[in-house]
C-alpha cells in the first residue's frame, strides 16, 4: 500500500482557502499544507476572488469565510453552485447566529465552524465534506433547528426590528415607515409572538443573538 505522504499532488484533497485576514489565510494555508492527503491550490482575499479562483482551479473543498469585501460567502457559495451544485463548501466563521448559519446552509455549505475550532476538528471536518458527508457540530445544529422551527419575520416586521434596535419609539417607527402608531403596536404584538419574547428589550435581544439586527 502507498503511504499518504508519498502520493502526488493530484491524489490530495485540493483546498481552496478564502478569507479576508492574510494572517488568517496564511495560517489555514500552512496548517492544510503540512498535511500528507492535502494540498492548497489557491487563496482567495475577497469573496469575487474566491468564485473566480474556483473556476479557475476547480479544487475538491473550499474553505471560506462568510463576512468578505466585494461578494460575501454566501454570494461566492451562490455563483460557485451555479457553476456545480456539488461543489463541496465548508464555511469558517466567527459568526454563530442562527440567521448566520442558516444562511449558509440553505447557499449550499456541506460544513460550518466556528474559527476557535481545533486544528484537528477543522482537517477532519475537511475529509469528511471531501467524502461527501456534511459536517456541522451539535450545538450549532441545535442553533439552526430553532431557526427552523420558529416563523419567519416578514419583510415590514424586520424593518420595525431593525429601527427598535436603533432606539425608536413607536412615533418614530411610523413616522419612518409612513405607517400609524397603531399599526406599529400590531407589529410589535407579531414580532413578540415569533420570537416568544414579552418587551422591547428581550426582542432586540434575541433578534441580536439570532443574527437578525447589528446593535
Amino acid at each position: 500500500m502507498t503511504d499518504a505522504s508519498a502520493q502526488g499532488p493530484a491524489a490530495r484533497i485540493r483546498v481552496l482557502v478564502a478569507d479576508d485576514h492574510v494572517t488568517v489565510r496564511e495560517g489555514l494555508t500552512a496548517i492544510i499544507g503540512r498535511q500528507p492527503d492535502m494540498i492548497v491550490v489557491a487563496a482567495a482575499a475577497t469573496g469575487r476572488d474566491a468564485a473566480d479562483l474556483w473556476l479557475e482551479h476547480r479544487p475538491d473543498v473550499v474553505l471560506l469565510d462568510l463576512r468578505m469585501p466585494v461578494l460575501d460567502g454566501v454570494g461566492a457559495m451562490t455563483e460557485i453552485r451555479q457553476q456545480d451544485p456539488s461543489a463541496r463548501i465548508v464555511v469558517l466563521t466567527t459568526f454563530d447566529t442562527d440567521h448566520e448559519i442558516s444562511r449558509a446552509i440553505k447557499a449550499g455549505a456541506r460544513g460550518y465552524l466556528l474559527k476557535d475550532a481545533q486544528r484537528d476538528e477543522l482537517l477532519d471536518c475537511i475529509r469528511k465534506v471531501h467524502a461527501g458527508e456534511t459536517c456541522i457540530p451539535a450545538s450549532l445544529v441545535a442553533k439552526l433547528a430553532a431557526s427552523v422551527s420558529s416563523e419567519e419575520l416578514t419583510g415590514r416586521e424586520m424593518h420595525v426590528l431593525t429601527l427598535l434596535a436603533s432606539g425608536k419609539g413607536n412615533r418614530e417607527i411610523g413616522l419612518s415607515l409612513h405607517i400609524s402608531e397603531t399599526t406599529v403596536k400590531s407589529h410589535l404584538r407579531s414580532i413578540f409572538n415569533k420570537l416568544d419574547v414579552l418587551s422591547r428589550t428581550e426582542a432586540i435581544a434575541v433578534a441580536s443573538r439570532r443574527g437578525l439586527v447589528q446593535l
